[in-house]
């Protein structure tokens, strides 16, 4: 089981207005990353409603990323994760958080409700060894209790077995590029954007500065030919990656995310 929460520590946050809507995650007042909101409506990325195993394994599985939508139910696991149900759930867990930055060395264990209550928006300036995030380091039967409710994509990949990675970030937070095997990454709340290329193709970063750097120092110098493919997904979409596809992601708001790893 890989468990996934990016961090950053400033003064608490306070949930949003909306529990239903946005399960209490967004802070009052807060505004996605003017640089990533500018570049929202861009899609590069196919989206698919109607989308059958034999059409995905032909087109996309070993191939291109696409966007699933309608395959899945999750409004139970939704409710489940909700600021105040999993603090009520997880609040006394300890989780180990990583850097975020391309290679994760550094290790800090922190309450789950520590971490909630310290999310806020990144920093631009702030390098990935200061962001933290937690990612593989937890016993699945900690949250065993939360996943169960889960019901993941309904298409697998002969010879990979999934293993989940449930996050939690701030808005303007984020991995940089990097790549491991196949996925697919449910948003629950919130909007990720994903910015990929193929295998072949290696994007220009630091892998020690953040995404929301990158998008604002050296996304607008590239050329349109050199520009990866890229879209929001929003709450309830799927993102789907084929194996060893560079990736990198933007939380617009504070999110709540699981994927899938096809290992």
């Amino acid at each position: 089981l890989l468990l996934l929460v990016l961090w950053t520590l400033t003064a608490p946050a306070r949930p949003g207005p909306g529990e239903e809507g946005d399960g209490g995650w967004q802070r009052r007042g807060a505004a996605p990353a003017a640089a990533a909101a500018a570049e929202e409506e861009r899609c590069t990325v196919e989206r698919r409603a109607d989308l059958s195993y034999a059409e995905f394994v032909q087109h996309y599985a070993f191939s291109r990323p696409v966007i699933l939508q309608g395959l899945t139910d999750n409004s139970r696991f939704r409710a489940l994760c909700s600021r105040k149900r999993l603090l009520a759930s997880f609040g006394d867990n300890v989780i180990r958080l990583s850097t975020a930055n391309t290679y994760s060395y550094q290790k800090v264990d922190l309450l789950f409700q520590e971490y909630v209550e310290q999310l806020h928006p990144q920093d631009p300036t702030s390098l990935g060894n200061n962001t933290l995030y937690f990612f593989g380091d937890n016993n699945f039967t900690e949250w065993a209790s939360l996943f169960r409710h889960y019901v993941p994509p309904p298409f697998g990949l002969l010879g990979t077995t999934p293993a989940y990675s449930f996050g939690i970030a701030g808005t303007g937070s984020g991995v940089p590029f990097h790549w491991h095997g196949p996925g697919f990454s449910e948003v629950i709340y919130g909007r990720k954007r994903w910015f990929l290329y193929p295998p072949e193709k290696t994007p220009e970063f630091h892998p020690n500065k953040t995404t929301l750097a990158w998008l604002q120092d050296t996304y607008p110098a590239l050329a349109p030919s050199a520009r990866p493919l890229e879209c929001t997904i929003q709450a309830g979409e799927v993102l789907y990656f084929p194996d060893r596809w560079w990736h990198a992601t933007l939380n617009l708001d504070t999110s709540v995310f699981i994927s899938t790893f096809l290992s």
